[in-house]
Parts: C-alpha cells; structure tokens; sequence
C-alpha cells in the first residue's frame, strides 16, 4: 500500500528530459529484443536466419544513419539561426543523396546477396533498399533534437519507429502465412522508418531566403569523412562476425548464432544510451571552456558496472536467459553467452572512448582504433572452425582494442597534467 501511495504522490515533474530519454531508449531497446526474440521464436533456427541478415542489415544502417546524426548533432550545438538553417539544409540534401545512393546499390545487387547469404528470396534486398533514403532523413531529424537536448521529441521518434516494427511485423506473421517472412520483415521495417519520422523537423525543408552564409563547409566535410570511417569500422566490428558465420555455417548454426549475438549485445545497445548523452555534453562542455573529463569518467563507470552485472548473470544462468528470450531450440548456444558478453563489454567500454575522442576533435585515437577493432574480421576469417572459435576471436580482439584506448588516455592524461606544472 505504501509503495502504491509513493508512486501516486511522485511529482513526475520532476523527472528531467535526460532522464526521461533514458527511460524511453530502455523501453525502446526492450521493445526491439521483444521484437528479435519474438522473431526466433516464431520463426525457429533455419528461418531466422534470414531474418537476422535483415536485422543485421538494420543495424549496419543505423551505424551510417549515425554518422548523420552526429554531425548534425554537432553543429546544432556548435551553430544558430541563420547559420544553423543553411547547415540543416546543407546536411539534408546530402543525407537525401547518400540515401539514394545506398539504396539503388542494394537494390541493384539484390540477387547477389541472395547468393552471398543463401537467403530464400531476393526481394527483401530489394525492399529494404527502397527505405534508406527515408532512414538517413529520420537521423537528421534526431540529431537536431539531439544537439539541442530537446530528448523528449528525440525519445519520440525513437518509440514510434520501434512500436509500428514491433506490432505490425508480429502480427502480420501471425496472419499472413502466406507471404514469405522474410518479405514481411522488410516491408515492417520501411514503414517503420516512415513512423520513425514523426516528430518531425520543419526546418528540414523549411524554404528559406537566406543569402550566402558560410558555415565552413571544409572542416564539416573532415569532421563527417572521420564519423564516417569511424562508424564504418562500427558497422565491420559490430556485424561481420554474424555475417561471416552466415557464410562459413549452415543454416542451423547461423541462427543459433544470430540468437547468441542479439542477447550478448545487451550491453552494448545499453551503451550506446550513453553515447547519445555524452556527445552533446561534450561538445557543449568544450565550447564554454570546461573540463570535459569527469564526465566521460562517469559514464565509464555506469558501462563498467553495467557489463560486469551482465556477464555475470550470463556465466552464472546461461541455459535459463536462453530459454526464456529464444526457447529449447536455442539452448545449444547457452554455453558461449557469457564469452560473447563478455567481448561486447570490452567493446562497448572502449566505444565510450572512442566517442569521447571524437567529440573533442582528438582524432589519431580514434582512427587506430578503428584499424584495431577491425582485426576481428581477419581473425575470424583465419579461424572459424567452431562457434566458440568465433567468440574468441572476438574476445582477444577487443582486448587489443580497449588496451590502446585505455593506453592513450592515460597517456594523455599524464602529458596534459604534467604540461598543467609546468606552467
């Protein structure tokens, strides 16, 4: 009764568009599992498999996606009226442009990634490669609402797209038996990406008549080409092992793996909340002049005590965290649960530094990092010949990858406190 009258006496008011958009990304990232679970449940192993390559596909989008976001996450802090206008409309026409492009290159090579993949049919490529453009639209819109810390619309968008690929897909799987899944999980995911719009950004087709202004189009084009290379190596890092195991195993072990990587990236979705609090911080910091480091030292100890609960819980009750998000079909794979997290959480941490380099425009860090995460693709290609082989590829990987970062902050650190005693 008590804990009843607590919540209803709480003055929700209280609670700050930071940590409402907290909140909403867990629910968010809840819904999207409930969606991958529900998926492998359903569908079982073999069928799943071709599902997770769309779901894959998604992912390795909205690492591109990001690179938009960010950008214009930057300089929605960084610039304001007039300027901010011609940068919007700016980023927008080349949002619009990579989308098209991105989207007629899948399009074109529909059945050779049928072939590539072993996938039943060629036209969920080709579907999914009709949405991109509407994708890169959607992450400039967030990254607006982003730089200006406006998380309570940007928690919106997040939720629409997640709920309308949520319920329409489920349902009509559950309906339509018909039509092959695979075509319905992309057709789900388009129209999720037009929910995914709203709320919507005026400005981003706002005509306006504004004269020549310059917004250094120069250093945005290095600050985007640096973003770029950096969320490509995410895109590597992130889905060539479930890529590389979807061509090197068979159908079975591909979706059993493909369930193995949807639960142990937990950590890393979580993470990635973080992120997206920490980029504008940053900027916003740097530009009043502020020390910068407490901040990132925070949000490093909630990613280091998160990841070490997770592992944990997964060394300790493997077969039962399979069974309830995949089902007996799955349960093979619950011996290798905890290694994957274990290198998810390794990745996950050095990714925080990563980020924070980036925002500070520190950038030899992040391009060896990059070129140290991406080891991982040739260390599977070199041995991949059980799943437990894969993992640890994976593990000794992120390993090298977070001892550089940890290695060259501390060497920052100690350069920039000893300059500090000279002066």
């Amino acid at each position: 009764m008590k804990l009843i009258d607590r919540i209803l006496s709480f003055d929700y008011k209280r609670i700050t568009q930071e940590q409402f958009f907290m909140l909403t990304i867990l629910i968010v990232n809840a819904g999207n599992y409930a969606y991958n679970l529900l998926l492998g449940r359903i569908l079982g192993p073999e069928h799943f498999a071709d599902a997770a390559i769309l779901i894959t596909l998604l992912l390795v989008l909205s690492f591109v996606g990001m690179t938009f976001q960010i950008v214009t996450a930057k300089y929605a802090v960084l610039f304001e009226d007039d300027k901010l206008h011609a940068f919007i409309k700016f980023i927008t026409k080349y949002a619009l442009l990579f989308g098209l492009l991105f989207g007629a290159l899948i399009i074109s090579f529909n059945t050779y990634l049928q072939d590539l993949f072993h996938t039943k049919t060629a036209t969920m490529f080709l579907l999914f490669g009709l949405g991109i453009p509407l994708y890169f639209l959607m992450s400039v819109n967030r990254g607006i609402y982003q730089g200006k810390n406006q998380f309570n619309q940007l928690s919106k968008t997040y939720t629409t797209e997640m709920l309308s690929r949520l319920c329409l897909t489920i349902l009509a799987i559950l309906l339509l038996t018909d039509i092959p899944s695979s075509i319905i999980v992309s057709l789900g995911i388009i129209i999720s990406f037009v929910f995914g719009l709203f709320p919507f950004q005026k400005m981003l087709f706002q005509r306006t008549k504004l004269k020549e202004i310059d917004i250094n189009k120069k250093a945005i084009i290095t600050f985007f080409s640096l973003t770029a290379f950096y969320e490509l190596t995410q895109i590597i890092i992130n889905n060539s092992d479930i890529i590389l195991v979807k061509h090197f195993f068979d159908d079975t072990n591909a979706g059993l793996y493909a369930s193995l990587a949807l639960i142990g990236r937990v950590v890393y979705f979580v993470a990635w909340m973080f992120v997206m609090l920490l980029l504008p911080k940053v900027i916003q910091m740097k530009k009043e002049g502020k020390d910068t480091l407490p901040i990132l030292m925070k949000y490093v100890t909630y990613i280091g005590i998160l990841s070490t609960g997770i592992v944990c819980f997964t060394a300790l009750f493997p077969e039962f965290v399979v069974k309830v998000m995949f089902g007996n079909a799955y349960v093979s794979i619950a011996v290798l649960l905890w290694k994957y997290a274990l290198a998810t959480s390794l990745f996950a941490i050095a990714n925080i530094f990563a980020y924070y380099f980036l925002s500070i425009n520190q950038y030899f860090p992040v391009i060896v990092s990059a070129i140290l995460g991406c080891t991982q693709i040739f260390l599977i290609i070199a041995y991949h010949d059980t799943l437990e082989q894969v993992v640890h590829m994976q593990i000794i990987a992120m390993m090298i990858l977070l001892f550089f970062q940890l290695f060259y902050f501390f060497f920052q650190n100690r350069k920039a406190t000893a300059n500090n005693q000279l002066k």
